[in-house]
Protein backbone atom coordinates (compact mmCIF):
# COMPACT_ATOMS: atom_id res chain seq x y z
CA UNK A 1 0.00 0.00 0.00
CA UNK A 2 1.10 3.24 -0.76
CA UNK A 3 1.78 6.31 1.80
CA UNK A 4 0.79 9.48 0.08
CA UNK A 5 2.30 12.75 1.87
CA UNK A 6 -0.43 15.62 2.31
CA UNK A 7 2.27 17.94 4.08
CA UNK A 8 2.36 20.14 0.99
CA UNK A 9 -1.56 20.65 1.01
CA UNK A 10 -1.43 22.02 4.38
CA UNK A 11 0.47 24.57 3.16
CA UNK A 12 -1.33 26.31 1.01
CA UNK A 13 -5.10 25.20 2.93
CA UNK A 14 -7.36 26.77 4.78
CA UNK A 15 -9.58 25.27 6.69
CA UNK A 16 -9.57 21.32 5.14
CA UNK A 17 -7.75 19.71 7.81
CA UNK A 18 -10.90 17.36 8.33
CA UNK A 19 -10.85 16.31 4.57
CA UNK A 20 -7.10 15.25 5.19
CA UNK A 21 -7.74 13.65 8.54
CA UNK A 22 -10.22 12.06 6.19
CA UNK A 23 -7.70 10.75 3.40
CA UNK A 24 -4.73 9.94 5.32
CA UNK A 25 -7.62 7.20 7.53
CA UNK A 26 -8.73 6.17 4.70
CA UNK A 27 -6.50 3.05 3.99
CA UNK A 28 -6.26 2.22 7.42
CA UNK A 29 -7.73 -1.28 8.65
CA UNK A 30 -10.60 -1.24 11.25
CA UNK A 31 -9.75 -2.79 14.86
CA UNK A 32 -12.43 -5.86 15.06
CA UNK A 33 -12.37 -6.52 11.53
CA UNK A 34 -15.57 -6.81 9.88
CA UNK A 35 -17.48 -7.26 12.44
CA UNK A 36 -20.07 -6.74 12.71
CA UNK A 37 -21.03 -6.86 9.37
CA UNK A 38 -23.16 -4.12 7.79
CA UNK A 39 -25.17 -2.27 4.95
CA UNK A 40 -25.13 1.66 4.06
CA UNK A 41 -28.20 1.97 1.86
CA UNK A 42 -29.62 5.16 -0.19
CA UNK A 43 -33.08 5.49 0.04
CA UNK A 44 -33.49 8.85 -1.60
CA UNK A 45 -31.24 12.18 -2.13
CA UNK A 46 -31.57 13.08 1.52
CA UNK A 47 -31.82 9.97 3.16
CA UNK A 48 -29.78 7.01 3.96
CA UNK A 49 -29.90 3.94 5.93
CA UNK A 50 -27.05 1.73 7.82
CA UNK A 51 -27.75 -1.75 8.69
CA UNK A 52 -26.14 -3.97 11.05
CA UNK A 53 -25.91 -7.60 11.76
CA UNK A 54 -26.54 -7.39 15.36
CA UNK A 55 -27.87 -11.22 16.45
CA UNK A 56 -27.63 -12.17 19.99
CA UNK A 57 -28.08 -8.04 21.01
CA UNK A 58 -30.80 -6.47 22.57
CA UNK A 59 -31.47 -2.95 22.13
CA UNK A 60 -29.71 -2.28 25.85
CA UNK A 61 -26.60 -4.22 24.68
CA UNK A 62 -25.90 -1.45 22.09
CA UNK A 63 -25.21 1.96 22.47
CA UNK A 64 -25.14 4.44 19.68
CA UNK A 65 -23.53 8.18 19.31
CA UNK A 66 -22.81 10.66 17.63
CA UNK A 67 -20.37 13.30 18.21
CA UNK A 68 -19.69 15.97 15.71
CA UNK A 69 -19.58 14.43 12.20
CA UNK A 70 -18.96 10.57 13.88
CA UNK A 71 -21.38 7.92 14.42
CA UNK A 72 -20.25 5.53 17.22
CA UNK A 73 -22.15 1.90 17.26
CA UNK A 74 -20.91 -0.27 19.88
CA UNK A 75 -22.18 -3.40 21.22
CA UNK A 76 -21.09 -5.69 24.62
CA UNK A 77 -23.09 -8.51 25.61
CA UNK A 78 -22.87 -10.03 29.36
CA UNK A 79 -21.06 -12.91 29.15
CA UNK A 80 -23.52 -15.77 30.04
CA UNK A 81 -21.79 -18.68 28.56
CA UNK A 82 -19.58 -20.08 31.33
CA UNK A 83 -21.55 -22.87 31.64
CA UNK A 84 -22.00 -23.79 27.90
CA UNK A 85 -20.16 -26.50 25.95
CA UNK A 86 -20.17 -25.45 22.19
CA UNK A 87 -19.04 -27.89 19.83
CA UNK A 88 -19.27 -25.53 16.78
CA UNK A 89 -19.37 -21.47 17.88
CA UNK A 90 -20.24 -19.70 14.62
CA UNK A 91 -22.41 -17.32 15.83
CA UNK A 92 -20.33 -14.14 17.14
CA UNK A 93 -21.20 -12.55 20.09
CA UNK A 94 -17.83 -10.42 20.87
CA UNK A 95 -18.25 -6.93 21.91
CA UNK A 96 -17.84 -4.47 18.76
CA UNK A 97 -17.27 -0.59 17.93
CA UNK A 98 -17.92 0.46 14.71
CA UNK A 99 -17.57 4.09 13.39
CA UNK A 100 -18.77 6.10 10.51
CA UNK A 101 -17.80 9.40 9.19
CA UNK A 102 -20.78 11.21 8.17
CA UNK A 103 -21.17 14.39 5.85
CA UNK A 104 -22.10 17.81 7.14
CA UNK A 105 -25.59 18.11 7.67
CA UNK A 106 -26.32 14.45 8.42
CA UNK A 107 -28.90 14.05 10.65
CA UNK A 108 -29.96 10.59 12.60
CA UNK A 109 -34.02 10.41 12.19
CA UNK A 110 -34.19 7.09 13.83
CA UNK A 111 -32.80 3.69 15.32
CA UNK A 112 -34.70 0.30 14.93
CA UNK A 113 -34.08 -3.04 16.17
CA UNK A 114 -35.51 -6.39 14.53
CA UNK A 115 -34.50 -9.58 13.37
CA UNK A 116 -31.03 -8.80 14.79
CA UNK A 117 -30.64 -5.99 12.00
CA UNK A 118 -29.74 -2.38 13.66
CA UNK A 119 -31.31 -0.30 10.70
CA UNK A 120 -30.17 3.83 11.96
CA UNK A 121 -31.91 5.94 9.46
CA UNK A 122 -30.03 9.25 8.90
CA UNK A 123 -31.31 12.48 6.57
CA UNK A 124 -29.45 14.95 5.13
CA UNK A 125 -30.77 18.47 6.07
CA UNK A 126 -29.00 21.31 4.18
CA UNK A 127 -30.25 24.97 5.91
CA UNK A 128 -31.63 27.39 4.04
CA UNK A 129 -28.61 29.48 3.76
CA UNK A 130 -27.17 26.83 2.39
CA UNK A 131 -29.61 25.77 -0.58
CA UNK A 132 -29.19 27.40 -4.17
CA UNK A 133 -31.36 30.21 -4.58
CA UNK A 134 -32.79 31.70 -7.95
CA UNK A 135 -31.55 35.33 -8.22
CA UNK A 136 -34.11 37.66 -10.18
CA UNK A 137 -32.52 39.88 -12.60
CA UNK A 138 -33.85 43.19 -13.02
CA UNK A 139 -33.59 45.12 -16.10
CA UNK A 140 -32.22 48.77 -15.31
CA UNK A 141 -33.96 52.04 -16.53
CA UNK A 142 -32.14 53.72 -19.10
CA UNK A 143 -30.25 56.33 -17.32
CA UNK A 144 -30.66 60.14 -18.52
CA UNK A 145 -27.67 61.39 -19.44
CA UNK A 146 -27.38 65.73 -18.53
CA UNK A 147 -25.63 67.40 -21.56
CA UNK A 148 -23.85 70.08 -19.81
CA UNK A 149 -23.87 73.13 -22.32
CA UNK A 150 -20.90 74.64 -22.76
CA UNK A 151 -22.10 78.18 -24.00
CA UNK A 152 -23.89 78.76 -20.40
CA UNK A 153 -21.34 78.04 -18.59
CA UNK A 154 -18.53 80.54 -20.29
CA UNK A 155 -20.97 83.37 -20.19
Amino acid sequence: MRNYDLTPLYRNSVGFDRMFDLLENLGKVEAGGGYPPYNIERLDDDQYRITLAVAGFSANDLDIEIHENSLKVSGARNEGDEGRTFLHQGIAGRSFERRFQLADHVKIETATLANGLLNIDLRREIPEANKPRKIEINAAAESKLKVIDDNKSAA
